[in-house]
């Protein structure tokens, strides 16, 4: 498991700069307004042959709660989550009493604290990061987000505090998978349908599931292991009334697992929330299903599967190569359907194409779609081979990579895609020079 970074800090400070900068792009919103940033609040960062990933905590929304409170409520979130926590400060407006507040919730939660002092933007303002000892955090790091100073340093202090690497030792030959969906969309439920017993708590509140388990079990001589990230360890309002929490945890249990379950409501239909976790799930390469629950409460006929489906298709769009199981945990009704769809996503994840086979079919490919060109050049593939797998992972050697749009690489992911059986897996394509 890597372990978990978050930036906390009052508004304002640079959180959303200072995380751009750790994960090497632009994913947050940043603008000179506080509270401005409502994009992706998590993603990973590497810093020493050590990967990890950070929580960007601007971009926890509390809603309409009073200024102080969602600072407060937004950095226990980062405090539940995190290994070690960065605490963001701003050198040239000095300790504030916002500062003040956010270091009384973080003396409270006994997790490695560091200091960052950020916009200490040249060497002479170096003296303005003293008033800062006062917080009682020990050293202050003086940082610069706009220019990059004193990251690294800020990096090496934080990378001290990773606790040791520790994963369940499951052997290849085990599917690992998880369930992700915002609140009380049946997941527990699920969990236990597939069990078989009742080993998870289950209520009808969002959000009571109170631990994350691996639950390891065995189905017709195939081992699994459910990685079970169904809501846990909710601390009141707080968690029920920011959705992003439940991705926090969901991106967590992603991380660990070969094949995501993506869960819906069939009752309620798809809301905006569910693509926000469905597009993690996609970005992760991991095997994907969509699995729609609560099947028995939906009014049907016989169109009424196909017109769900169509809708699926529509907003999910990125994960077209997705399978879609119906299902009702609560009633048992056509849970038989799910593990023989997760065995065949898993075994797509792992397949290796002979090279020359897949050069026969590129070829065949370019054949009937000539390559592009651009600026009178024209692009030339040479040799495809598959350098991967989880998720199967393709290298195609061109004359210039430049010259590989994005409209041509889609058009030879679907040519592989109807050659080989990766349904439920994404794929990768990588134009490389030829040396």
């Amino acid at each position: 498991m890597k372990p978990v970074v978050a930036i906390v800090g009052r508004p304002n400070v640079g959180k959303s700069t200072i995380f751009n900068r750790i994960v090497g792009e632009r994913i947050s919103i940043v603008e000179d307004i506080p509270g401005v940033t409502r994009d992706r609040i998590y993603s990973a960062g590497e810093w020493l042959n050590r990967e990890f990933n950070i929580i960007d905590t601007g971009g926890i929304d509390i809603g309409d709660e009073p200024f102080m409170t969602q600072i407060r409520q937004q950095a226990e979130i980062a405090i539940d989550e995190a290994d070690v926590i960065i605490f963001l400060t701003n050198g040239r407006e000095g300790v504030t009493a916002a500062d003040e507040e956010v270091a009384k919730i973080l003396y409270k939660s006994k997790k490695p604290v560091v200091l960052a002092v950020n916009k200490i933007d040249n060497p002479e303002m170096r003296e303005q990061i003293y008033d800062f000892y006062a917080l009682g955090f020990g050293e202050p790091y003086p940082i610069s987000g706009s220019h990059g100073l004193g990251l690294g340093d800020l990096l090496d202090a934080v990378a001290q505090h990773f606790p040791e690497q520790v994963e369940a030792d499951y052997d290849d030959e085990t599917i690992k998978f998880c369930l992700i969906g915002r609140p009380n969309v049946g997941k527990s439920s699920l969990v236990n349908a597939l069990l078989g017993q009742e080993r998870v708590i289950v209520s009808n509140v969002a959000g009571t599931t109170r631990d994350a388990v691996d639950t390891p079990y065995s189905k017709d001589g195939q081992d699994y292991v459910i990685i079970d990230t169904a809501g846990m360890r909710k601390r009141g309002k707080v968690y029920e009334s920011t959705e992003k929490y439940s991705v926090l945890r969901a991106l967590r249990a992603i991380e660990r697992a070969d094949v995501v379950l993506v869960v819906l409501d069939g009752e309620e239909g798809i809301i905006e929330q569910d693509k926000k976790i469905a597009g993690y799930a996609h970005d992760s390469g991991k095997a994907v299903i969509i699995v729609v629950n609560k099947w028995d409460a939906v009014e049907k006929d016989e169109k009424t599967m196909n017109e769900f489906e169509e809708n699926i298709r529509a907003h999910f769009q990125f994960l077209d190569y997705a399978p879609i199981v119906f299902l009702s945990a609560k009633t048992k009704k056509r849970t038989h359907t799910l593990v023989p769809v997760i065995n065949m996503v898993s075994e797509n994840q792992t397949l290796r194409v002979q090279t020359n086979v897949l050069n026969d079919i590129i070829m065949d490919a370019v054949a009937m779609n000539p390559t592009p060109t651009h600026k009178g050049k024209r692009l030339k593939i040479y040799y495809t081979t598959q350098v991967a797998i989880k998720p199967p992972t393709f290298v195609v050697f061109v004359n210039e990579p430049e010259l590989m749009h994005f409209s041509y690489e889609r058009f030879l992911e679907n040519r592989i895609r109807d050659a080989f059986n990766f349904v439920g897996t994404p794929i990768k394509i990588i134009a490389r020079a030829r040396d």
